[in-house]
């Protein structure tokens, strides 16, 4: 599988060089007249985009100073025609409705075989956008169940309710004395919290109610 003659501007996107070494090695083999960019944290994605054309980013999906969901909007609003591919190591079935909404044009897991990453950046050029067998599947099933695309939904109105006040930055005890409720119950609605959406910590909680409120 091969593109000849084809000239594009990429930007490989990810704090390990190996990774973004690695793609440079596929591109090579599939004979892309390319100019490559490099970054390896959200800032410099950014100011790489403010100075250079790019038709392509791959990108990861989480780096050391941030979750790059955060930046999708900031970046199709400075380089609308850049077209965004995620290849990360996060779980596409859980993960990827969320991306592709967000802004991505698709999402591919680095897990994926060497053929699989090469089909999905050839996809990306010439279709502008890549859509897995697996998100294709998750996609349809959205339309009959919304909460796989909003995982808010997944949370009872009590849930939901708490999870917006630890987001407004409330602890356990301030939020057991609103609610009236003990402080030991807040606790375990929490947890059920952190399961549901699949979070880990009051960061990615805040971040999640943020893209999908």
């Amino acid at each position: 599988m091969s593109i000849e003659n084809k000239k594009v501007s990429f930007l490989l996107a990810d704090d390990h060089s190996l990774i973004r070494q690695g793609i440079v090695f596929l591109l090579e083999e599939m004979a892309f007249e390319s100019e490559v960019f490099h970054a390896s944290s959200l800032p410099k994605i950014m100011e790489t985009l403010e100075k250079y054309p790019i038709d392509i980013l791959i990108m990861d999906a989480h780096f050391p100073d941030g979750n790059s969901i955060t930046i999708l909007e900031d970046i199709k609003t400075i380089s609308p025609e850049t077209k965004i591919l995620i290849f990360t190591g996060i779980d596409e079935a859980t993960q990827s409705l969320k991306y592709l909404n967000a802004g991505a044009n698709g999402f591919i897991s680095k897990l994926s075989e060497e053929d699989d990453v090469k089909k999905a950046i050839i996809k990306i050029y010439e279709e502008g956008e890549y859509i897995s067998p697996l998100t294709r599947n998750l996609m349809m099933d959205s339309f009959r169940n919304p909460r796989l695309i909003n995982p808010l939904y997944r949370l009872t109105e009590r849930e939901m309710e708490i999870a917006d006040m630890y987001a407004q930055g409330l602890g356990n005890l301030e939020i057991a004395n609103r609610l009236q409720i003990k402080q030991n119950t807040v606790s375990t609605i929490k947890k059920r919290i952190f399961e549901k959406l699949n979070v880990d910590n009051i960061l990615e909680l805040v971040e999640m109610i943020k893209n999908h409120s």
